[in-house]
């Protein structure tokens, strides 16, 4: 995994639309981040669970925004992608979340709001697992909780211009 990047270093991804897409090796049944930023006060995770692919935003540590797969994802290598299309038109918006494997949408909900400027000054950007807070306190306790039990190949992440 790669863990501790801080937010100024990493990819700004407030305020636009992104895509982050994963090529990973399954165990089966697998849990645990992918991708993840921010903490218990606000960020977003790209993360398994009980073999389901999901991604959840934490408005604030006010509001969480899940949006996951109904189905488990079988042993095997696997591409997991979440695109966020961001409304735009301003900061702080919402947008349309859709999760998809091996290109075959999975499932989609909506994003009602984002965080405008700062997830945290001390919360980073990990692959993996959640170094620190977890921006998903429901599923993961801790940083050892969220390791990933699969093997991630490679992860990507990418935005748009931002509007």
């Amino acid at each position: 995994g790669m863990d501790g990047i801080l937010e100024n270093t990493f990819i700004n991804v407030k305020n636009s639309s992104k895509t982050i897409t994963a090529s990973l090796e399954l165990k089966g049944k697998d849990r645990g981040v992918i991708l993840t930023q921010g903490g218990k006060f606000g960020g977003w995770a790209l993360y398994m669970d009980n073999g389901k692919p999901a991604y959840t935003y934490n408005w604030f540590g006010l509001n969480l925004y899940t949006v996951k797969s109904s189905k488990a994802v079988p042993k095997g290598s696997a591409e997991v992608k979440l695109d966020f299309a961001y409304d735009g038109d301003g900061l702080g918006k919402g947008g349309l979340a859709t999760l998809y494997v091996d290109d075959e949408k999975v499932a989609e909900g909506r994003i009602d709001k984002t965080q405008p400027m700062v997830f945290s000054a001390d919360e980073t950007a990990d692959v993996g697992r959640d170094d620190a807070t977890q921006v998903v306190p429901a599923i993961f306790k801790d940083a050892h909780d969220s390791e990933f039990t699969g093997y991630i190949k490679k992860v990507e992440i990418s935005i748009s211009e931002k509007k």
